[in-house]
């Protein structure tokens, strides 16, 4: 019954997002063609600014992509998934003293944690690091039923017209979105584009993903230069 109590709790931390336009242009950081990122350098300032167990996990990070290099996409996509949803779940408010402060994956890693955004925006930058391509990848804003809020997740479409693997935070295994009735989407983006979406599908072209306002915040903070320091600490 404890066990019970405590997922329960855990689950209705589903973050709540508005449905506002937020916005996105894929940062040079993580640009397809994938870049060399300088390991040292990243690593020496995440431990500088996060403390040395910072340092441990960025390290880790990169043990992850030295390995799933070579491996297929669906390989990628379950040790990222897997890599980053041992991470806390915390609210903006508490963490970052802001209702919806999207995080970078840097500061994500840096801190330990965040709350669904952080996770989802993390799996995708990573995953266009691994040389997946931005094509099959959507970030996606859906209601979550079984608590009614609004999460957010990140859809792989293996085809265009497949139906996507969902990436989640909360259902930590990686499942087709026919499979996930408890989420309903409502839109969805990447690097250059957004979509309305209609029940499980890919959705309907609504133009550009620069309309998109949070993303324009977090493209000029990617990287280890503009680093935020959390209000608590999670360790």
């Amino acid at each position: 019954m404890v066990g019970r109590l405590y997922q329960l709790k855990k689950i209705t931390k589903v973050c709540q997002l508005k449905l506002t336009v937020l916005a996105l242009s894929v940062s040079c950081l993580y640009a397809a063609p994938v870049q060399k990122l300088d390991s040292v350098h990243i690593t020496q300032t995440i431990e500088s600014q996060y403390g040395e167990r910072a340092g441990k996990r960025i390290r880790a990070w990169f043990k992850m992509l030295d390995e799933a290099k070579g491996l297929q996409d669906n390989d990628k996509i379950l040790m990222v998934n897997n890599f980053f949803n041992l991470f806390h779940f915390v609210d903006d408010i508490k963490l970052w003293g802001n209702k919806n402060y999207w995080a970078t994956p840097m500061e994500f890693i840096g801190v330990s944690g965040g709350d669904c955004e952080d996770f989802s925006i993390a799996k995708y930058f990573t995953l266009l690091q691994l040389g997946v391509s931005e094509d099959k990848l959507r970030i996606t804003m859906v209601k979550a039923t079984s608590v009614n809020q609004y999460h957010m997740v990140l859809a792989y479409y293996e085809t265009p017209s497949s139906i996507p693997l969902v990436l989640d935070n909360l259902d930590k295994q990686i499942k087709p979105a026919t499979q996930r009735k408890d989420l309903l989407p409502v839109y969805s983006f990447n690097g250059r584009q957004l979509w309305l979406n209609k029940e499980k599908g890919r959705g309907v072209l609504a133009g550009s993903s620069s309309k998109l306002a949070k993303w324009n915040d977090l493209k000029h903070r990617l990287g280890v230069e503009r680093l935020n320091q959390p209000k608590i600490k999670l360790e």
